[in-house]
């Protein structure tokens, strides 16, 4: 094989291993966003209430003050009895009166009502923030055990980088441009195996002339397809390889 594509087999594999970090960080840290997410949730939940307990208060307040109102108004209507002449007037004050306590009456409920619902979000902000506190210390020991796998990570990571960036340095810069601009839409498909006259980028057959500039690997070749760099896997030698197509072939 061509040194140059061993040189390119072996990028390709580099940055494989370096483009598996990130999956790996991102499950190791699945476990902790999802506690924090639950957090947050919570947090948020908590919020929601806050605000309703400031809309029932105001609510109670507005109450309140029509039940003052009212509570005034009937004070009057003794007043306004010594002064009545008619009985018309007076069937008149009375139902007015009533309307008065019905409205005193409702008023009544409604602040019994806001107050229940006030008892219950107070509590529930309570439970919630217990609940809250009692997962502050699984979530720090859950947050410490993935940073320090990260940083394991972070570690090897960094190791695969320093052993591409000696390939690099050895390799001709051409070929490295060139193995860029393909990697920039085939990612880690970049240099792929070919098998039974195929290119495992694109998976189409090759004509026969690439495929034996393939089997020779005395320069760079390409699919013609999707324009990959192709190679012969190492551990199948050029003969294995037409013998497996003509026992295909029979």
């Amino acid at each position: 094989m061509n040194p140059y594509i061993k040189q390119l087999v072996e990028l390709v594999e580099t940055d494989k291993k370096i483009d598996s970090f990130e999956p790996k960080i991102a499950q190791i840290q699945t476990a902790l966003n999802a506690k924090l997410e639950e957090q947050k949730t919570l947090e948020d939940k908590i919020e929601l209430y806050e605000e309703e307990l400031k809309d029932t208060e105001v609510k109670r307040q507005k109450n309140e003050l029509h039940l003052a109102d009212l509570s005034e108004k009937l004070e009057t209507f003794g007043k306004k009895t010594a002064v009545i002449k008619t009985e018309k007037e007076l069937k008149a004050l009375q139902l007015e009166e009533e309307i008065a306590k019905e409205q005193i009456a409702f008023a009544n409920e409604e602040i019994e009502r806001l107050d229940k619902i006030t008892e219950f979000k107070t509590q529930e902000i309570t439970d919630i923030k217990e609940q809250i506190e009692q997962m502050q210390e699984s979530v720090s020991e859950l947050k410490s055990n993935t940073e320090a796998e990260v940083t394991q990570i972070e570690q090897e990571r960094l190791k695969v980088f320093e052993e591409k960036q000696k390939l690099l340095s050895e390799m001709n810069q051409n070929i490295i441009v060139f193995y860029e601009k393909i990697r920039r839409w085939a990612k880690n498909t970049t240099v792929v195996p070919v098998r039974k006259q195929a290119c495992y980028g694109c998976y189409m057959r090759i004509n026969d002339h690439t495929y034996a500039s393939v089997i020779k690997g005395e320069e760079i070749t390409t699919c013609p397809h999707c324009g990959r760099i192709l190679y012969l896997e190492s551990q199948v030698s050029p003969q294995e390889e037409e013998t497996t197509e003509e026992s295909a072939s029979l």
